[in-house]
């Protein structure tokens, strides 16, 4: 799996070299790479691939298969939050907008840069001064272009970088030109050229050469602006620039007119004339293509968030719902929690009330037994005091008399009114009732049932 996604890797990077030399090579490597990385679901591989064939070909001047594949690597890259890789691609489009709107160039530069500051990517930094100072270049803001291109060019010499040294030194090369400082600005040409020439930069060499042969018709060098523009008109051809080659053509009108050669020139000039309609309509139908693709990808990503607020929205709302459906089951719970402990309680009271009523009426039998009891034992002590009370009445009775028989005897025998043995005879009479008399009161305390009154 590692080895494959080395081979990803490693087509990308050949298709990114060949861009100034063989823009169609990049394109045959940017597929294969494509291929590989979509039977193996490499989305950084995939992403990667899309780009290259984005810059691909934005150097066969074909925008709209250009901005189509930039977008899709976009949508790749946003996918796994590969910011560096955005950036780059907003790099891409910026230049792709280069030549067709300059707000939006700059805006989507500007963008790329943000991000490229904020990661500390000093290679992108580098380019996208280059960039950007290409853009103040074409507003004719030649000296913020310049320090654009210096900026540039102190970081890729730290970098050695020498493919983006060679364009700095072509790019300050053109502004001296226009700024008519004619020596600096052959000086730095030439040297860009022969350095392009030695890394086989085709595309660099055509596009220095252009500017070159502007130079030698301002100084009237035109054996050296013939060899240049034949010169770059080979290379372009190599390239198969059609934009490179249309500017030569319009370069050999200005050298012809220069040099007086009118009736040539006015041939190149109808030439050009009919290319120019047909570019113009051409940039104009690239522009409004461009601006199209822009609003798909706004509305594409407009329904994208959508989408995503949509699911966060489902999210939090499933949250919410599965919050509310645990409080309620935990409220549930509690409920028949609380129901069924009610309900033991319940059990449990009821249980105790038949056990309270048990016990009430254990107690109220108990209690109507001893009121029984108790009305039986006041009956009975009701009649045993009324038997005492007799008893007490007729013991009262029966002992009084042999009491006051001896009491007499004993006042008579006192008085010598009786013999004292008659007197012994009757008092032992009188203690011997006295006896029965008690015994008798005894038998009848101690057997009630026996009524001695009878």
């Amino acid at each position: 799996m590692l080895q494959d996604t080395s081979e990803v890797i490693k087509f990308n990077k050949q298709g990114y070299d060949s861009r100034l030399t063989d823009p169609e090579q990049t394109l045959a490597n940017a597929n294969r790479a494509l291929d590989l990385s979509k039977k193996l679901n490499y989305v950084r591989g995939m992403g990667e691939s899309y780009r290259v064939l984005g810059i691909g070909y934005y150097y066969l001047n074909e925008a709209e298969k250009s901005i189509d594949n930039y977008l899709k690597a976009l949508e790749y890259f946003k996918r796994i939050n590969d910011l560096q890789s955005e950036a780059k691609v907003y790099n891409n489009i910026g230049n792709l907008f280069r030549d067709n709107d300059y707000d939006q160039s700059l805006n989507y530069l500007n963008k790329s840069l943000a991000i490229a500051l904020k990661l500390k990517d000093r290679e992108l930094i580098a380019s996208l001064y280059l960039n950007i100072g290409n853009i103040k270049y074409r507003q004719k803001s030649f000296n913020q272009a310049l320090d654009y291109y210096n900026r540039s060019s102190v970081i890729f010499s730290e970098l050695q970088d020498t493919v983006n040294i060679i364009k700095c030194i072509q790019n300050k090369g053109v502004i001296y030109f226009y700024l008519n400082d004619y020596a600096r600005s052959e000086k730095l040409l030439l040297q860009a050229n022969e350095a392009a020439k030695r890394h086989d930069l085709n595309q660099t060499v055509a596009s220095i050469n252009l500017t070159l042969a502007s130079l030698y018709i301002a100084k009237d060098k035109f054996a050296d602006a013939v060899r240049v523009v034949e010169e770059g008109k080979t290379y372009s051809n190599i390239i198969k620039d059609q934009k490179l080659i249309y500017d030569y053509e319009y370069t050999n009108y200005q050298l012809e007119y220069k040099r007086r050669n009118y009736e040539k020139a006015l041939r190149y000039l109808q030439a050009i004339y009919r290319q120019d309609s047909t570019l113009h309509k051409s940039n104009e139908s690239t522009k409004i293509n461009l601006i199209q693709k822009q609003f798909e990808q706004a509305e594409t990503e407009r329904k994208a968030a959508l989408l995503l607020q949509r699911q966060a929205y489902d999210k939090q709302r499933f949250f919410g719902v599965t919050i509310v459906a645990i409080l309620l089951l935990v409220v549930v719970g509690l409920l028949v929690g609380n129901v069924k402990r009610k309900a033991k309680t319940n059990t449990q009271l009821t249980e105790l009330n038949a056990e309270v009523s048990k016990q009430k009426d254990n107690l109220d039998r108990i209690n109507h037994h001893l009121e029984e009891i108790i009305d039986e034992r006041t009956k009975d002590l009701q009649v045993k005091n009324r038997k005492l009370s007799e008893y007490s009445s007729y013991l009262s009775h029966q002992i009084r008399g042999p009491i006051a028989t001896l009491k007499g005897l004993m006042n008579l025998e006192r008085e010598g009114l009786v013999a004292q043995d008659e007197c012994i005879r009757m008092m032992d009479k009188c203690v011997t009732d006295i006896d029965s008399r008690i015994i008798e009161m005894s038998d009848m305390l101690h057997n009630p049932a026996k009524d001695a009154l009878d």
